[in-house]
């Protein structure tokens, strides 16, 4: 029996549940009468159930998978606007005891370049990604119980967010790091951190032990619980994820929402951000070697289904993918992306040398971060470094209530503009500033209303005219 309630991975990521809801979804591909009906159903805000967006996912009409993107690209603005939240990741280790067969950190690689950075080399990389206009990090790192320690990981929080360069600061710091314990996850609360990002790589239990053959991520229990105890330990936004190609897209898709309705049930609040990999080219990693990579079509599909079926949730794509790509799915859902990226542990102060890489994966958009804002600009996005919520308390439900009722848009659009403002003073090229300055002076008329509107103004006056930084609402 299916049980959202439960904490137990087997019962709120249920097999047979999944196998069902496939089965459904492939006797009802075509009916256009309940398709109509979820369409509909979906363009209430208030988002679909696994099994509902599975029906939709596996819709393979043309005329209604158009309305499917045209709703997503909708619901989209509604909750986000055309705000577009910037971000990079930061290795700090690759020393890791699993064995994924899918990622170049696993144990048995003895020839890629093993690194862990030293608070000072976390301050120079730190430095380097201030001086691009980076305030939002992901901190990632490979599961080693020797190097990477909690002790660790809490010394290197501490150290980015102690640095003040000119103009700069790192004013969120989400992390990506191995399943842990509760009294390691309000450790990490009480350090500061933004979002605690895990992703799950497949749902699959079968495929999940073969892909994790040795190491501590072999225990599929306790990785796909590692959210709820995440959650019990005080930690308000948490973010999922799956590597698509590694197993049947339509599982991970079905799964992956199982997963948000399990926290929503349990914790009232489901996931605050969406990650949507695709299993890339590595060292030692060669990815036509697995058998469920998808096409772009399929993954625009994902993206679009993904949206409707949580409207309120954040969705992020990387650098994994290149610019075209990247653009199309930033109309069909996604809110946050990575510009100016490296995947090595370090890289941003000076660049690796060819004999001792350390990259996770091979990067398909190589732009820095000033090309990947104009970029965004020249489509009418804001690229926004806010992170206001975050420091005002605007967390895990008080967030989600926000956004679901749509009063986010009251914070987040002005200070999108201010922030945006701040990187245009102080980090944009002169082409780059041009565009970015037209752009605010149109989107200020868009400000909800006309005191919201003034406050702004006079900021962005101040922002100019006395270099002061960091208004938020």
């Amino acid at each position: 029996m299916y049980d959202v309630n439960s904490r137990h991975a087997e019962d709120f990521i249920n097999h047979e549940e999944i196998l069902e809801t496939l089965a459904y979804a492939d006797e009802n591909k075509d009916n256009v009468g309940l398709i109509d009906a979820l369409i509909e159903k979906a363009k209430l805000r208030k988002g679909l159930s696994h099994r509902e967006a599975s029906v939709l996912l596996a819709c393979d009409i043309a005329e209604k998978n158009e309305e499917i993107f045209k709703l997503a690209e909708q619901i989209k603005k509604d909750f986000y606007g055309n705000r577009i939240v910037m971000f990079a990741p930061l290795y700090l280790s690759n020393y890791c005891v699993n064995g994924c067969t899918y990622c170049p950190y696993h144990a048995k690689n003895k020839h890629i370049a093993r690194k862990q950075l030293t608070q000072e080399e976390i301050r120079r990389e730190v430095i380097a990604l201030q001086d691009m206009g980076h305030k939002r990090l992901a901190l990632e790192a490979g599961e080693d119980p020797v190097h990477n320690t909690m002790e660790y990981y809490l010394k290197c929080i501490d150290t980015i967010y102690s640095i003040k360069h000119k103009n700069g600061a790192i004013r969120r710091a989400n992390i990506n790091i191995a399943a842990t314990t509760v009294d390691n996850y309000r450790l990490l609360k009480e350090a500061g951190i933004g979002t605690y990002i895990l992703f799950q790589e497949t749902y699959h239990k079968e495929s999940y032990l073969q892909l994790h053959p040795t190491g501590p991520k072999h225990d599929y229990d306790y990785h796909t619980e590692a959210m709820d105890r995440a959650m019990e330990g005080g930690i308000d936004d948490v973010g999922l994820g799956v590597l698509f190609g590694l197993d049947k897209y339509r599982y991970e898709f079905a799964g992956l929402l199982m997963h948000a309705e399990h926290l929503e049930a349990a914790f009232g609040v489901g996931p605050h951000t969406i990650s949507v990999p695709r299993l890339k080219r590595a060292d030692d990693i060669d990815p036509d070697q697995f058998d469920n990579g998808i096409d772009d079509d399929i993954f625009a599909k994902l993206v679009a289904c993904i949206r409707i079926s949580v409207p309120y949730t954040g969705m992020i794509i990387s650098t994994r993918e290149n610019q075209k790509t990247r653009e199309r799915v930033l109309h069909l859902g996604i809110s946050q992306i990575s510009g100016g990226s490296r995947t090595s542990v370090g890289g941003y102060y000076e660049p690796e040398p060819e004999d001792a890489k350390s990259e996770q994966f091979d990067i398909s958009d190589t732009r820095s971060l000033d090309e990947v804002v104009r970029w965004l600009m020249e489509m009418d996005y804001i690229p926004s470094f806010c992170t206001a919520c975050y420091r005002e308390g605007r967390t895990g439900d008080r967030f989600m209530s926000l956004c679901k009722s749509g009063q986010i848009q009251n914070c987040c659009h002005p200070n999108a503009l201010m922030t945006l403002k701040e990187y245009l003073m102080d980090y944009a090229a002169p082409e780059t500033k041009a565009i970015g300055d037209r752009l605010i002076e149109k989107e200020v008329l868009n400000v909800p209303n006309e005191k919201a509107r003034k406050i702004v103004m006079e900021n962005l006056r101040l922002i100019e005219e006395d270099n002061r930084r960091d208004f938020r609402f």
